[in-house]
């Protein structure tokens, strides 16, 4: 029905137009008789009408379904970056438009036509091109304000999403703003969960299940960043995608974070964090450790704080194996760490007493 409908339109469309052009002809032949005159008129109508009742259809409905599938393979970000290109375009035709009508000749009838197809078009594929940009310059417009107020943005690493630590530390509300997932490290994170080696694919699979933790929680957003840099290598994207944003990157990787620091990115370290909120332990405290070794000295026995700060136990290695409360005695601060040394809670009370007696 619609076809046939359009294919009418079509032949009478031609007709008009094939009469037209008949008439046109007539006026630079020498076709006098009146009956002859009609005859070209009307042959030229029928002709042009058989050419619109053929090719109607691949003047509107072809180009149609051709437009129809283009849209809908195109992505609604391709579209609205050609629309928004395309509108820059033209509003730029639009203001050339009286210099190039100034033009002399037929230069100043066609020029601004030319300009504003060019410019439209040239504009659509640079807005289509850089979709991603626009998007998140607008992106940026709009949430700027609210960024300022709820706190800082900071870029995610593959490394610290796997170890897991900055989610409990946002869930202790120690972590404000947004924290930015760029698409390649969550691609990366994919590319560990489906290896086929049991260390990276159980790697992969828990800095995914912690992505996910982040997400349903209500502590701190997770906002996902399509910026691909053209770098290679997932930290030299990241650390070029922190620079052209002004933003820190959260890693524990060493390498990435000396890497950033010398081009000028801030780098917010898990490790520096863990370093520097571990409990301070003074001579004269108690504590609770497990003795698990002997250490250097033949009656020495080797505990670890939770941190990872070993205590040395002077008489400890009676206890390996148990849980022993020990006083500490001094505290050494060396290259490696920290090193604590301590005696058995009973042994330190009976040297106490002790010298108490004495005095």
């Amino acid at each position: 029905m619609g076809l046939s409908l359009i294919r009418t339109f079509g032949a009478v469309a031609g007709f008009l137009f094939g009469s037209y052009l008949g008439a046109a002809l007539l006026q630079v032949t020498d076709v006098t008789p009146v009956d002859d005159r009609f005859r070209v008129v009307f042959l030229m109508g029928v002709l042009c009408a058989i050419l619109g009742w053929l090719g109607a259809p691949y003047a509107t409905v072809v180009p149609a379904r051709w437009l129809e599938r283009l849209i809908r393979q195109t992505s609604f970000g391709d579209l609205v970056g050609a629309s928004a290109g395309a509108s820059v375009g033209l509003l730029i035709a639009v203001l050339l438009t009286l210099p190039l009508s100034l033009l002399p000749g037929d230069y100043g009838r066609f020029a601004p036509f030319v300009a504003a197809v060019a410019l439209g078009t040239v504009g659509a594929m640079a807005g289509a091109l850089k979709r991603a940009d626009l998007a998140f310059v607008v992106r940026e417009m709009r949430s700027g304000k609210r960024e300022r107020e709820s706190g800082q943005r900071v870029l995610l690493d593959t490394s610290v999403i796997i170890d897991g630590r900055v989610a409990d530390v946002a869930k202790a509300g120690f972590v404000r703003g947004t924290l930015l997932l760029p698409l390649f490290i969550l691609a990366e994170l994919q590319t560990f969960a489906d290896s086929s080696d049991p260390s990276r694919r159980e790697r992969g699979r828990r800095g995914l299940e912690m992505l996910q933790r982040m997400q349903k929680g209500t502590e701190v957003g997770v906002e996902i960043v399509d910026h691909d840099p053209p770098e290679q290598g997932a930290d030299a994207k990241l650390v070029a995608l922190g620079r052209s944003l002004g933003v820190a990157i959260m890693t524990n990787d060493y390498g990435l974070n000396r890497v950033a620091e010398l081009q000028g990115v801030t780098v917010l370290n898990m490790n520096d964090l863990a370093k520097a909120v571990r409990p301070v332990v003074l001579p004269g405290e108690e504590i609770a450790v497990r003795i698990i070794q002997q250490g250097r000295e033949s009656d020495q026995g080797v505990g670890y704080l939770e941190d990872g700060t070993m205590v040395v136990v002077d008489g400890g290695v009676r206890h390996i194996g148990t849980d022993l409360s020990v006083m500490v005695m001094r505290v050494l601060q060396t290259a490696g760490g920290r090193m604590i040394f301590a005696q058995p809670k009973s042994e330190a009370d009976s040297a106490r007493r002790v010298r108490a007696i004495s005095h």
